[in-house]
């Protein structure tokens, strides 16, 4: 009866010429990322349950995406043709023809979800090259191609470095795994830094932003390394922030990119105004804590970036329903509204076996010393090069389609059972994603400015609304 009520006060209401264009992904993923009909605007309703406001502008958007990890390069090198390959990057990069990602993130040297483990200057034990004479990026012959190929599809792209760890032979460990930042390598590893940003802009590929460490509080048996928040702070203050502005590079540096349980990291060192004026802001992963640590820390240092630079679906979770509602309630929705400028999910693809992986030199013998369940944003079929899209595709494309680069998060009203974030894009177009977090449809109305267009979301839908 509500419903009735509700519907017939918008038949009624004097319709306008406006129209909202919308896209609809349903939890039984019977429509995925698909155009509705319009919708059109009207001069009243009974009631307005979200409201619109451009005056109200909070952060900058720099991009959606997911990590264009070593692996996700084999794959797509490895296991599809040409033509496989170039209709895989259009869908993921392209705008009209994709979702239009803008943003990757790469690992400098080996990640855990690369097919070995290697860094650019690798050394026998006991061996230094501090001259960084065998400095070389030959080990991403898989990778360096089809960056070059998304940057052909996307020039504007933001590209992300980070490592997961040194050389050996600059930490106490002396290998990739484990271990911290030897004391008298604080200097050639900022050389290093120098020499990755500049080698891989000689081949067309421009780094717009570094992390120093990936998840910096967290040893593993791939490669990885230990930094507390005072080595990172006299790295940074001391040695890669003045080289890099002596060699006139302008990255992007982004503290700490750990989980959202130890927001005080990245608060100490920016409590450091001596760092303070290198660091654009601080990175978060989702595995632990929550999503207000991110505004814990905008709060602290409210003239700082925030960004979130790594989350992982996977076969722990098979549900469609289940996965749409945290990607997007969580992920994509409550990270930008607690002040994120990116959301970067983890693996761009990854093959049927969840690989291949470090020290996985067989993906179907599953040996993996890193994420076993990981799923890639598209899986790529090892014997025939088959994609299939998966839940991470169609969320991140709710965003990365319609929310442009250098576009403002803006006001909306918060509803509960109904979260939502709004943008206002650089061509003046708004755009509100909207995910029904109740278990029944939720007839709604959206104000944006004088008009209103009312919308029926089906329970555990989401939609992006564009209003032009």
């Amino acid at each position: 009866m509500r419903w009735g009520i509700y519907s017939l006060a918008f038949i009624l209401a004097a319709c306008t010429s406006k129209q909202a264009n919308v896209f609809l992904t349903t939890p039984d993923a019977k429509q995925l990322l698909a155009l509705q009909p319009a919708v059109n605007a009207v001069k009243d309703t009974a009631v307005i349950n979200i409201r619109i406001d451009t005056a109200l502008q909070y952060q900058e958007i720099e991009g959606f995406g997911a990590a264009m990890t070593g692996s996700s390069a084999y794959v797509m090198q490895q296991y599809m043709s040409l033509n496989q390959r170039d209709s895989l990057l259009f869908e993921l990069f392209d705008l009209e023809r994709g979702i239009g990602i803008n943003y990757i993130r790469m690992s400098i040297g080996a990640s855990d979800f690369s097919v070995a483990p290697y860094s650019y200057d690798d050394m026998p034990p006991g061996k230094r090259d501090d001259s960084l004479l065998h400095f070389s990026i030959g080990r991403d012959s898989m990778l360096l191609p089809v960056l070059k190929q998304v940057v052909a599809i996307n020039p504007g792209i933001h590209i992300m470095g980070t490592p997961w760890s040194p050389p050996g032979w600059m930490k106490t460990s002396d290998k990739l795994e484990g271990g911290s930042l030897r004391a008298d390598a604080y200097d050639v590893y900022a050389r290093y830094f120098v020499k990755y940003l500049k080698t891989f802009g000689d081949n067309g590929i421009k780094i717009t932003a570094l992390t120093v460490q990936n998840e910096p509080q967290y040893e593993a048996s791939y490669p990885s390394m230990k930094m507390t928040a005072s080595e990172q702070a006299v790295f940074i203050k001391d040695h890669l922030g003045p080289m890099l502005v002596r060699e006139g590079l302008k990255p992007e540096i982004m503290l700490f990119d750990h989980n959202w349980n130890s927001p005080e990291y990245p608060i100490s060192i920016l409590d450091d105004t001596a760092v303070a004026k290198y660091a654009t802001g601080a990175a978060f992963h989702c595995y632990e804590g929550a999503v207000g640590a991110m505004s814990q820390v905008h709060a602290a240092h409210p003239e700082k970036g925030l960004y979130f630079t790594e989350c992982s679906g996977g076969s722990w979770a098979p549900s469609f329903a289940d996965n749409l509602q945290y990607m997007v309630g969580n992920l994509l929705i409550g990270t930008v509204n607690n002040w994120s400028k990116n959301v970067l999910l983890w693996n761009m693809a990854l093959d049927e076996y969840n690989g291949p992986t470090t020290n996985q030199a067989d993906t179907a013998s599953k040996v993996n010393r890193g994420c076993m369940t990981c799923r890639g944003v598209v899986t790529v079929q090892s014997t025939n090069g088959t994609v299939t899209k998966n839940i991470e595709y169609y969320a991140l494309g709710h965003f990365s389609r319609f929310v442009r680069p250098g576009a403002l998060r803006v006001y909306s009203s918060l509803i509960k059972g109904l979260a939502n974030t709004a943008f206002l894009n650089k061509d003046g177009s708004r755009v509100l994603v909207v995910l029904n977090t109740s278990k029944e449809d939720r007839l709604f109305s959206v104000q944006d400015g004088t008009v209103v267009y009312p919308y029926l979301l089906k329970a555990g839908a989401v939609s992006t609304i564009i209003l032009k």
